[in-house]
């Protein structure tokens, strides 16, 4: 199998149409992450006298400076290099699920033309940073993956098309659980359809450090000056908010920012960290890899549904060998919010809910 890789890349270019070096940018990343220009060094493998020319270049074309430097205290970014740097954080976070669905999409096309051997599993999922891992385990095994990350509705509806053999979905746990059933209910087949467990993840506000904007509940997000990052209409998670603020009685209408949507909880993590908008709803992992505050609201179970058909076929058993494997359980434990939970159980809908099940007979 060919393997097809799309990476993003932006640069500036100045007056004269000469760009800023792709490295430049990679150089001032690393120094967010050090707080000094030496560890980025070593990080990225430039010579410290290299990493110095590429700066003074840059902050020859762009006319202003891009570190701060203190003897004994590393460097700092000026607001400047600050804006390029999270710009380039926003533009991974937004384009890579994307660019890594397209790939995968050209991997399989030109396999067929090739007359390769093209018996890829198909997983559209609603994109989850333990899914992520399942699916990085699965190529690492040899296995060929053709993935597509979707909102959970069409992840589910992909599957009963015959579109997929994989969903990837996510369904709150208490007072929410019931109604987040039904928003998926038809799509779901009981007697042919099968859970699989993945993790349990937490879900919530996500904020600046020290939550400047004394942001606690879903009223204050209608506060005059604050403003808002949503997920696009088709995922569970902005599902997970409306149910929020039709409860709390909130008009998502009086929220600034609600009609801006990220496809990706990175996505808006990074929104927020980039001081774009005061407050984004998600998980809690990109939350705290960007080093935001996180306002826990909900746990849900992240599932991947299949049909009962394909369970005993070898793509399947590859998935459930590393979902039921010591090494991803321990991986998935290790992402801020995530418990693997059950990870790699397989139930009938009617088992993976049984108090709704009882009542309504699913």
């Amino acid at each position: 199998m060919h393997k097809v890789s799309i990476k993003p890349q932006w640069t500036i270019s100045d007056a004269g149409g000469q760009n800023l070096a792709p490295r430049l940018l990679e150089l001032l990343a690393e120094v967010q992450g050090h707080g000094s220009l030496s560890g980025s060094c070593k990080k990225t493998g430039a010579s410290y006298r290299h990493a110095w020319s590429l700066i003074r270049q840059g902050e020859a074309q762009l006319g202003m400076p891009l570190l701060n430097m203190e003897r004994g205290k590393g460097s700092t970014l000026t607001p400047l290099a600050e804006k390029l740097v999270w710009a380039g954080h926003r533009i991974n976070a937004r384009l890579t699920p994307m660019l890594e669905t397209l790939a995968s999409e050209l991997e399989s096309e030109i396999g067929r033309l090739l007359s390769i051997n093209n018996d890829a599993l198909r997983v559209h999922a609603s994109h989850g940073f333990a899914v992520e891992k399942m699916i990085e385990n699965l190529k690492a095994s040899g296995l060929q993956v053709e993935r597509k990350y979707v909102g959970s509705i069409e992840a589910v509806a992909s599957l009963y098309e015959g579109a997929c053999e994989i969903a990837g979905f996510h369904i709150p746990q208490g007072q929410f659980e019931e109604t987040g059933f039904k928003h998926y209910s038809r799509w779901l087949v009981p007697k042919q359809n099968r859970i699989i467990h993945v993790a349990t993840r937490r879900q919530g506000f996500m904020v600046a450090s020290g939550n400047p904007h004394k942001i606690y509940e879903m009223k204050d997000l209608t506060r005059k000056g604050l403003r808002f990052v949503n997920r696009q209409p088709s995922s569970g998670t902005r599902f997970l908010l409306e149910c929020f603020l039709k409860k709390a009685q909130v008009d998502a209408s009086q929220i600034a920012g609600y009609e801006q949507a990220e496809f990706t909880h990175a996505a808006v993590a990074a929104y927020v960290a980039s001081g774009m908008a005061d407050v984004g709803f998600g998980v809690e992992t990109p939350a705290r890899r960007f080093k935001l505050e996180f306002l826990p609201l909900a746990t849900e179970r992240y599932f991947l549904l299949c049909n009962q058909s394909d369970l005993d076929k070898p793509h399947l058993q590859a998935v459930l060998k590393i979902l039921n494997s010591d090494a991803f359980q321990f991986a998935v434990n290790q992402l801020p919010g995530y418990t693997a939970a059950h990870c790699g159980l397989v139930s009938t809908i009617a088992d993976a809910f049984p108090e709704l099940s009882a009542a309504k007979k699913y």
